[in-house]
């Protein structure tokens, strides 16, 4: 299982990073080896503003449905319209949760809110217990 040090998690098992022009936010190695095949998405329309802590979306595996959830308060410049265009795009969730695989880019960040994200070696922590 991979969890990258670039990335702040939350204890719903999603990621966030930091990019050029905003944050990009997906669901951890974690989350999808738990889920198994993801064979649906919902996702927010870009524009959207969201505070942290909302449900974001749905994803939906051959396992189960979960919620996800907002990692900061923000705004959704872009949905990963790949994964959204053609369900056999899907597996990139699977295959590649922290590159090929993300779900949204936020902007207008509240970056206090980072404070409440945990690291790589929290996060690996918390999902030993």
């Amino acid at each position: 299982m991979k969890v990258p040090n670039d990335c702040l998690y939350t204890k719903n098992h999603e990621w966030l990073k930091k990019t050029d022009d905003g944050y990009l936010m997906g669901i951890t190695d974690h989350a999808q080896e738990q889920l198994g095949e993801i064979v649906y998405l919902e996702l927010p329309e870009n524009g959207d503003t969201l505070s942290a802590g909302d449900a974001l979306g749905v994803i939906e595996s051959t396992k189960a449905v979960s919620d996800i959830y907002a990692p900061v308060s923000g705004t959704v410049a872009e949905r990963n319209e790949e994964l959204l265009e053609d369900d056999s795009n899907l597996q990139k969730i699977n295959e590649s949760p922290y590159s090929e695989g993300w779900l949204l880019k936020f902007t207008d960040v509240d970056e206090s809110e980072l404070d409440d994200l945990m690291d790589a070696d929290a996060y690996e922590d918390s999902i030993a217990e």
